[in-house]
Formats: structure tokens, sequence, C-alpha cells
């Protein structure tokens, strides 16, 4: 069970070394740093369970690696009912497949003549997707620990620790809790007050962050990496902090492709909403797999949509055209930085300062002939607002971006695919 970043080429084996942040990387190296799991031969699983780990768990990592650590597949089945089971009676619901259907009625009023497609993630574990991520790394500790792999020595010695203004934040703490885990949570001073009591219920230790905390950028995210430095587990959502993070979010990708070929068709357009980037990135692998599996004919343009308050992704975008990745991966601060400015808007989940999953972003974007798509706050309220009243779904206006997304573009043609996730508290 291998590991590779597409940065520095290093590659880690997961049997002896934790797949978090990239080993080689050097500090002011500037190297785009991620670790991603080698390619997966076989073909796309043919499943009838209902919890996606179980469903597509040939295709995950963790998975993998209790097979070469010698754990039955009862086994893995063991851990995930366990585990799953824990989330149950702390969240009210486990991990199973979300529903995605065709929202005539939203379609009709958009004027969306060829077809709209919404995969609900309102009601997945604590509200939005951001606990498939997490779920995929809590697995992979879980298999460390029941393998006794040489990996996972000392890690009930250490506390989770993530930076998250919300959604990610109470997924972490939900499955935290199911396993036991002490967390740590760094959180700006405008989170939702009833965020902040859920989590201090779930009993994550809650730590505001300041801006002036000192050095460009989140200083939620600044926080979270000096806990880490410190001995902390990345129990985060972004790539580049932990290698684990992204595969669990493909998950979506491998239930929308299902979906979509259970209804005879295929998308055209996938509209995304962006912050730090890992469910578009998830999304983009997730599917390139499905092509690679013959599962698709053909890729759907991915499109990633960011507000005009926050925008750090659109601005790589211009600048990386007509370079080549792997070079691009080599010089990171040239393409990605810190956002300037004001960073408020009506979708806050998504005014992430950095994309900080940008390459595989810019990576699927190009390998489908998709790209980014700015909205402005009108647009935002507009999309959450007819949602809303033409689908009955509760998401809020991050939730609701990608969206707005489609709206912002009325002249693309093609069936459209969105996302929405994240309820409205």
């Amino acid at each position: 069970m291998r590991f590779r970043c597409h940065g520095c080429s290093a590659v880690i084996d997961a049997v002896h070394a934790l797949p978090f942040r990239c080993p080689g990387h050097l500090p002011g190296d500037d190297i785009d740093h991620v670790l991603a799991p080698d390619a997966i031969d076989g073909v796309f699983p043919a499943g009838t369970e209902h919890n996606p780990f179980l469903r597509y768990r040939t295709l995950l990592s963790p998975y993998r690696l209790a097979c070469a650590a010698g754990l039955s597949d009862a086994g893995w089945t063991d851990i995930v009912e366990t585990l799953d089971a824990a989330v149950l009676g702390i969240a009210g619901g486990g991990f199973r497949i979300t529903p995605m259907t065709e929202q005539s009625r939203l379609a009709a009023a958009l004027g969306f003549r060829d077809g709209l497609w919404v995969k609900d993630e309102t009601g997945d574990v604590a509200g939005s997707h951001k606990a498939r991520h997490l779920m995929g790394v809590m697995l992979h500790l879980r298999v460390l620990e029941l393998a006794k792999l040489p990996a996972g020595k000392d890690l009930r010695a250490r506390r989770l620790a993530i930076a998250s203004c919300g959604n990610a934040a109470l997924a972490a703490a939900v499955i935290a809790r199911a396993a036991d885990w002490p967390l740590d949570v760094f959180i700006p001073p405008g989170a939702d007050s009833a965020v902040k009591q859920k989590l201090i219920e779930l009993g994550a230790n809650i730590t505001t962050c300041q801006r002036g905390h000192g050095g460009a950028g989140d200083p939620c995210f600044l926080h979270f990496r000096e806990a880490v430095a410190a001995g902390a587990i990345p129990f985060s959502v972004q790539g580049t902090e932990n290698g684990l993070a992204v595969e669990g979010g493909r998950t979506l990708a491998f239930e929308m492709i299902e979906q979509f070929r259970g209804a005879g068709i295929g998308p055209d357009q996938l509209f995304v909403q962006v912050g730090g980037g890992a469910l578009a990135s998830a999304l983009a692998q997730g599917f390139a797999l499905g092509l690679r599996f013959g599962m698709l004919a053909k890729l759907p343009r991915l499109i990633a949509v960011q507000t005009h308050a926050c925008a750090p992704l659109a601005r790589a975008w211009r600048k990386v055209d007509g370079l080549d990745l792997a070079s691009v991966a080599r010089h990171r601060s040239h393409f990605m930085w810190p956002w300037e400015g004001t960073t408020v808007s009506l979708a806050s989940g998504i005014v992430d300062d950095e994309t900080y999953d940008w390459w595989a972003v810019v990576e699927g974007m190009r390998g489908s002939g998709g790209r980014p798509v700015l909205v402005d706050e009108t647009m935002i309220a507009r999309a959450h607002e007819i949602c809303r009243l033409h689908t009955g779904i509760s998401a809020s206006p991050t939730g609701t971006a990608g969206l707005a997304g489609a709206m912002a573009l009325p002249a693309e043609k093609g069936r459209i695919a969105v996302i929405l996730s994240g309820v409205e508290r």
C-alpha cells in the first residue's frame, strides 16, 4: 500500500508510515505536496450494500491496507459497521448512499432545458459531505490499530485536530466521539453559536482563533498546523495536510456514477462549490476512476464555483493557462497564495483563504474541459431561495452555491449535476 506525492514524487509505504503531510516537504521548498494512493486495479464494484464504505470498499486504500495486513473482508465489515453504529447512536444517522434526483420543477424555473440532477447531502452524517472525508481517515486509523501495524504505534496518545468554520468541525466531532478519540477544533470568532454548542456537547475542545495570529492566511489553519507540529493527528479535509482526506469523498462520485447509469444517462456538466477544494478534487478523481473502469462514456465538465469575495482558485486557473501541471506543482506560491482583502460572503463555507487542493481541481477541470465560474452575492441569495422553493431541500447558501454557478452560466448546454451539501442550521 503505497502513497505518492504529486509534487515531489516521494513514495511512502502505508504499513510503516502515516500518509498525512508529505515527508518530502521542506520549509520554503515551494512544492505543492499532496500524497495520494497508487492507482487501483480491478473492476468497479457491483455491490448491494447501502453503506458506501462497504459498497465501494475495493476502491478505498484503507480496505486495501487491511487486506495487505492480513485482515479478512469480514474483518473490514466489522470495522465499518462498529464505527457506523456508534455514529448512528451519536448523530441519529449513519453512512448511507444519499439520494440524487432529477429536479424538473427547479430546471423549468431556471430555464435548464436539458435536465438538472441534484445530489442531496443535507441528510448525510452531520448534515454535509464532510463526514465522508473524515470517515475515510478514521477507517485508516482503525485498520492501523487493529492490525497492529508499525505506522499505528502510539496513535492513541495523539489528539485529533481540525480547522473549520462549521460543517467539517461537526463531522469531525461526531466521528471522533464515535471512535472515542479526543479532538481539538480551531474555529473563527464568527462561527455559528449553535455549531459551537454542538461541538461542546460532542466533547470537542474548541479554540477560537483571531486574525492577527501571525503569518498570512487563515488563523484557524495556522493554529491547526501548530497543533499538528506538536504531535496532533491532522483530522482535516485538506489533502495537503492528510493524504487520506480526499479519498472518502470519492464515494459520492461513485454513487452518482451508479445513479446516472441506473437512469441510463450521463451528466454533461458538474457544478461544484469550492472553498478548500477537497469536494471538487474528490469528485474529479472519483469520476476519472469511473471513466477508467468503463462506467462512463465521458467525463462531465467540472465547473468550480467560487464567490467574487474570495476566489483564489479562479486566480490560479488564469495563471496556469498553457503551463505544464507537473512544473506548476513545483512552484506553488506562483499560483496559489492567501486571498487578500474582504472574504465575507453569504456562502461563508467557501471563503477559505486558499484552495488547499487547488492543483487536483485544476487537473480535473483541464481533463474534463471545465473551468471556474465566479458568482456574486445576489446570485448566491437567489440560488438559495429558488432551491428551497422548488425542491424543499433545506440547504445553506454555501450548499446551494454550486447551483448559483449553474445559474451564472445560462448559455451553457447539456445535462447539469449539482451537489447540495450543508444543511441550513
